[in-house]
């Protein structure tokens, strides 16, 4: 797939906005991918992760099992996996900690491609990654729908990302002028209240 016809899916989606959010690290940002948008019409996630799998294919990293972290690598991680013909399991985070949970089990010594929809800052990525080695498992790459941290975050292993897009993240002492005036809303899952 070419970039312009990721980025077109992504738009007629929603997925791709723009305004001023607050990502899950914190950090604001005038550019968010909200993936659930496009994930759930499963031709769309079908056809992106299908790209994404050749791209995998393509780096020749022998996989035995797909990980990842709940909420927004639930769907793209099973679709991944089934892509790749391998089990996909997924963490849940347990008092803030990923725990593996519904009797999924990671053999020893598995091969694992952590799966994510989105990687901005690999925080999340890498406190995953540390749950599946805590389980066992041998992360030998992750592989991501978009790279929104322009190929900086640091994940200790290769990162195949379907998109990669330069989207700046800023401290929130410290925002450009065109956010500062815009009121922000955080689109994230993470630390929501129970309802």
């Amino acid at each position: 797939m070419s970039r312009d016809e990721i980025l077109a899916i992504l738009k007629d989606s929603g997925a791709l906005r723009t305004g001023h959010f607050i990502l899950t690290s914190g950090l604001h940002s005038d550019t968010y991918v909200q993936c659930a948008q496009v994930l759930q019409y499963p031709w769309r996630a079908e056809t992106l992760c299908a790209a994404l799998a050749e791209k995998v294919r393509a780096q020749a990293t022998e996989i035995d099992m797909v990980v990842s972290p709940a909420m927004g690598g639930v769907i793209v991680g099973y679709e991944m996996g089934r892509q790749l013909g391998v089990p996909a399991v997924f963490f849940e985070r347990v008092d803030g900690v990923f725990t593996l949970r519904r009797d999924f089990t990671i053999p020893a010594g598995a091969r694992c491609l952590m799966v994510e929809d989105v990687v901005t800052t690999g925080l999340s990525s890498r406190e995953c990654m540390a749950a599946a080695r805590a389980e066992g498992g041998d992360v030998a790459a992750e592989a991501c729908l978009v790279d929104r941290s322009g190929g900086r975050a640091e994940l200790g292993v290769p990162l195949v990302s379907l998109l990669e897009l330069d989207a700046p993240a800023y401290d929130p002492d410290a925002l450009p002028p065109h956010l500062r005036d815009i009121p922000a809303v955080k689109p994230g899952s993470r630390k929501l209240g129970a309802a």
